[in-house]
């Protein structure tokens, strides 16, 4: 029998894409099922960048580029960042990764090593502990308050801190919570992270996705308020553009640790894909109308999937500022009982909504919320309508 490495028992397999695929698998069998795990747009990607693409491989830009990513999909990250961001960033401090995922992973394997620690915000997204896990440091998980707005638990916070601690991992808007943290909040952690010396690692790839007032990336907050906190910040094409499976994203911070990540990924993957690369110049610096109009949709199923959410006996939700998600808390029904089985925690009610309802969700447990359940809501208003009909008949047969 095969001995593997030891770091492969150390790193948890991501559950999200477990349940997307248990979603693919009964789709596959004919049945009827509601997808509520996706964290993926319902759209195509933009007819724009789509001919873009087309253009592309027509003219032969289907070779490798440079490590880093092509000077023109660079600039235009420049060029987005200055128009949207309010950010001066030049090219040599861009990096270009197969997908914002892969820039996250590049950025822990740089800066952490064994015997660091890295502070993770509960509920967190689920590869964030696991890529501190591969880079061989240690996640430290902080509390947020599920009554105001996910926010940090600055006194838990404060209690955690170590000298051993090198790093810190944001996230706003939020996946799986939607929540979009005050500017005030991020300030605050910005300044114990300057006065700790800590990176932070800014996971921005909702940030065109917030649905009252106005996003300010980390960075933008921290040269405002004089801060100087070192930031590494993580976007992506995925989510704003319908581009989840083009794999495109990118990073920008620090020139000396975007050189090192870009060194890592050179002898890892090369580049990232150029024709997803040539789409994605037109994507930045092309016609927006799409995006918008996107967002206004995500919008008004956001304010749907809350309300029917808030109609179940039991169930509260909060509306999310940003994102697609909603995170309502179901812990009225846990320890309740299906057909003789215990619901014991949020995997089991998920599996059993799944199993009589065929509705796909995902267990809060399994982003550090014991009780909550997220529901991704890119999805046709009628599709919404009759997932939360199904959940509702399930819940009716606890006891």
């Amino acid at each position: 029998m095969t001995e593997f490495a030891e770091r492969v028992q150390r790193v948890k397999p991501s559950f999200t894409l477990e349940m997307t695929s248990r979603a693919a698998e009964l789709r596959a069998q004919g049945v009827d099922v509601i997808n509520f795990s996706a964290g993926q747009p319902d759209f195509n990607t933009p007819e724009n960048i789509r001919e873009a693409a087309k253009t592309a491989m027509d003219n032969g830009e289907t070779k490798y580029t440079a490590g880093s990513g092509t000077i023109e999909l660079r600039q235009a990250v420049c060029t987005k960042l200055k128009r949207e961001n309010q950010l001066e960033v030049s090219p040599e401090r861009v990096l270009i990764s197969n997908g914002e995922k892969q820039s996250l992973y590049l950025a822990c394997q740089t800066l952490f090593q064994s015997g660091d620690e890295v502070l993770i915000f509960k509920p967190y997204w689920v590869s964030f502990p696991e890529f501190v896990t591969l880079s061989d440091a240690t996640p430290i998980l902080i509390d947020t308050d599920s009554k105001n707005n996910f926010e940090p638990d600055f006194e838990n916070l404060k209690s955690k801190i170590t000298d051993k601690v090198k790093g810190i991992i944001i996230n706003s808007p939020s996946n799986p919570t939607g929540s979009v943290w005050s500017d005030e909040i991020i300030i605050n952690l910005l300044g114990l992270a300057k006065e700790n010396s800590w990176t932070v690692i800014s996971d921005e790839c909702y940030e065109r996705l917030v649905f009252e007032g106005e996003f300010t990336s980390a960075q933008k907050l921290s040269d405002d308020h004089h801060i100087g906190a070192n930031i590494i910040t993580c976007m992506s094409m995925s989510k704003t553009y319908a581009m989840t499976g083009w794999r495109i994203g990118y990073a920008f911070g620090e020139k000396s640790i975007i050189k090192a990540m870009g060194k890592i990924q050179g002898q890892a993957t090369s580049c990232a894909n150029a024709i997803g690369q040539a789409a994605s110049v037109e994507a930045l610096i092309g016609d927006q109308s799409t995006v918008e109009m996107m967002i206004g949709k995500f919008r008004e199923r956001r304010d749907l999937m809350v309300s029917l959410l808030n109609e179940l006996p039991g169930i509260t939700c909060d509306t999310p500022g940003g994102a697609f998600y909603a995170f309502p808390d179901f812990s009225a029904y846990i320890g309740k009982s299906f057909r003789g089985e215990k619901i014991d925690d949020s995997f089991v009610l998920s599996d059993v909504i799944l199993n009589e309802a065929k509705v796909v969700t995902v267990p809060g447990d399994g982003f550090g919320a014991p009780g909550h359940i997220r529901f991704s809501y890119p999805l046709a208003k009628n599709v919404i309508r009759e997932g939360i009909l199904r959940v509702k008949k399930v819940l009716e047969q606890l006891n």
